[in-house]
């Protein structure tokens, strides 16, 4: 079983535990006189706080199962249990058209779902992913699947393993020794006439072969660039905003950047103050950045380094960069520092979702450095994206390059459904 479908079936575990904990609560509230007409009404005017609660659950990352069991994971129960409260009472006393009145019941219900929400995770890492085990055999990888492997193994505890198997051995008996369910060859496996000859020749022993990366997008969510060529990308990088497509994305950009804007208006005068009393330096910056085919545009932000922090020239950041201000590393934590970018949106410039722009000095320079990098170019940039919930700032052509790896998956992947998200994922990042 991969690792999608544990999430879908967590998740329906999830709707199971909503109506199952919801008779219970309710079994103790009418105790003496439920019946089912009493169970309906409560489902029909909790139907919207359900889909509210599992896009809450989503985006603090509870159906991420390579998570271990800790204070973090905790925190993340207890923090869906005050918003799950928060919602609840705000849904049924602020907007809801309903004769319901929770109260003690709200309380109680949502505390029976959090608390057997966590135990059915526990239940399913200890218990039901060892009995839907997905034994990968990895045929002769070289030094660059080794992150492939170290991923996978991280992962024994959900059921996956990692089963090195040589082409030098009969490799119909390997799959049947190691009760394989999927084989891994590398790349340019193909090359070689006598390799598909071998793989033909296994075709009825029910294993599912792949490239590494196709395990690599679904064990780390990127595309590593050792594992393409020219061909992966004639065959993948198609255009997918056309038409009725780019103008949903489009609409949907100038609607988000709008509410964003009047959800958060407060928030832009503390920030305001806030860096005005520390330096009484400007409030905001703008940076040139690279981007739809290269296309050069200016990106505001909120401003959270010295006034004289570039006069150097242009430097990458750093870990604990000595430039950045007290109420800049807040906002940089936070990152509040991006919210006037939503005016960059309404301009054009940005998209809500996609590949973050980089600055011209560097852009130069990665080029140069990181093979194919010009194409995440080809879309519109955006004020978040799939490398940016991923991974930290670029400190280093490195990072920019692991950064380039997931801008591919997102390049490859991206969709409506997709877009949304990244949006709530980025929530997260609040939460840090």
């Amino acid at each position: 079983m991969n690792p999608q479908a544990r999430k879908i079936l967590i998740f329906f575990g999830d709707i199971l535990l909503l109506l199952g904990t919801m008779v219970v609560t309710l079994l103790f509230g009418f105790w003496g006189s439920f019946e089912s007409g009493i169970f309906f009404s409560h489902v029909l005017a909790f139907s919207f706080l359900f889909l509210v609660w599992l896009v809450i659950l989503y985006s603090l990352d509870l159906y991420d199962l390579s998570l271990p069991i800790s204070f973090s994971v905790l925190s993340r129960f207890f923090l869906a249990w005050v918003c799950f409260l928060a919602t609840g009472a705000g849904y049924f006393y602020l907007v809801a058209f309903t004769q319901l009145n929770p109260k003690t019941n709200l309380v109680t219900y949502v505390s029976l779902f959090i608390g057997t929400a966590f135990i059915w995770r526990l239940v399913f890492s200890l218990k039901l992913s060892a009995i839907a085990s997905w034994r990968i055999g990895f045929l002769d990888v070289g030094e660059e699947e080794q992150e492939l492997r170290q991923s996978i193994e991280s992962l024994k505890q959900h059921g996956y393993q990692y089963i090195p198997v040589s082409i030098d051995r009969g490799l119909e008996e390997q799959i049947k020794e190691y009760h394989l369910q999927a084989l891994v060859f590398p790349h340019g496996f193909f090359s070689d006439p006598k390799h598909i000859q071998t793989l033909y020749a296994c075709l009825g022993e029910g294993v599912s072969f792949f490239e590494p990366a196709q395990v690599y997008e679904v064990f780390t969510r990127r595309i590593p660039l050792s594992t393409i060529d020219q061909q992966w990308f004639i065959r993948n990088l198609q255009e997918k905003e056309r038409g009725i497509s780019l103008r949903l994305k489009q609409t949907f950009d100038m609607v988000g950047a709008l509410l964003i804007l009047v959800l958060t208006l407060p928030l832009w005068m503390l920030i305001a103050l806030a860096i005005k009393l520390e330096d009484g330096g400007a409030i905001f910056y703008e940076q040139q950045r690279v981007g739809k085919h290269g296309k050069t545009f200016f990106i505001k932000k909120f401003r959270t380094m010295r006034n004289d922090a570039e006069v150097g020239g242009v430097q990458w950041a750093q870990e604990s960069d000595p430039r950045v201000t007290r109420v800049g590393r807040v906002l940089r934590t936070t990152h509040l520092d991006e919210l006037p970018q939503m005016l960059n949106v309404l301009k054009g410039d940005l998209s809500l979702v996609g590949p973050r722009p980089e600055r011209p000095e560097f852009v130069r320079v990665l080029e140069t450095e990181i093979p194919h990098y010009h194409v995440r170019h080809f879309i519109k940039p955006g004020f978040t994206g799939w490398a940016q919930i991923k991974f930290r700032y670029a400190r280093s052509v490195s990072d920019s390059k692991t950064k380039f790896e997931y801008d591919l998956y997102y390049l490859k992947n991206r969709s409506p459904i997709m877009d949304a998200l990244i949006l709530l994922k980025t929530v997260q990042l609040f939460f840090r």
